[in-house]
C-alpha cells in the first residue's frame, strides 16, 4: 500500500529555501518517492484552510516514506528546510 507524505509549508527565507529544493529530490527518488504536488496555485473550498504552500509525495509504502524523512540522506537537507521554512507535515497510507 503506497504511503504519502503530505505538507504545508510556509516559506520564511526563499533563497535558503531554493538551496533546499536542489537538494530534495535525489533524496525522494532514492526512497523510490515522487512529487505529486509540489507548490501551486490552491483554492480553498471549506474549513477556512489557506495553505501558502502544499507538498504532496507519494512513497511505495508508509515505511519507505518514515525511512527518507528520517535518512541521513534527507538530514542536510531537512535541516536547511528548517531554518527556511514551518511545517506541518503527515504520513498517511493510502491506496
Amino acid at each position: 500500500m503506497s504511503g504519502y507524505v503530505i505538507a504545508e509549508v510556509d516559506v520564511h527565507d526563499a533563497a535558503l529555501f531554493a538551496e533546499y529544493q536542489k537538494l530534495v529530490p535525489a533524496t525522494i527518488e532514492q526512497y523510490g518517492g515522487r512529487y505529486l504536488v509540489r507548490g501551486g496555485a490552491t483554492e480553498t473550498k471549506e474549513g477556512g484552510w489557506v495553505p501558502k504552500r502544499v507538498v504532496m509525495l507519494e512513497f511505495p509504502s508508509t515505511e519507505q516514506a518514515r525511512k527518507w524523512y528520517h535518512s541521513s540522506e534527507y538530514a542536510p537537507a531537512l535541516a536547511l528546510r528548517l531554518k527556511a521554512a514551518s511545517a506541518r507535515m503527515v504520513i498517511v497510507e493510502g491506496l
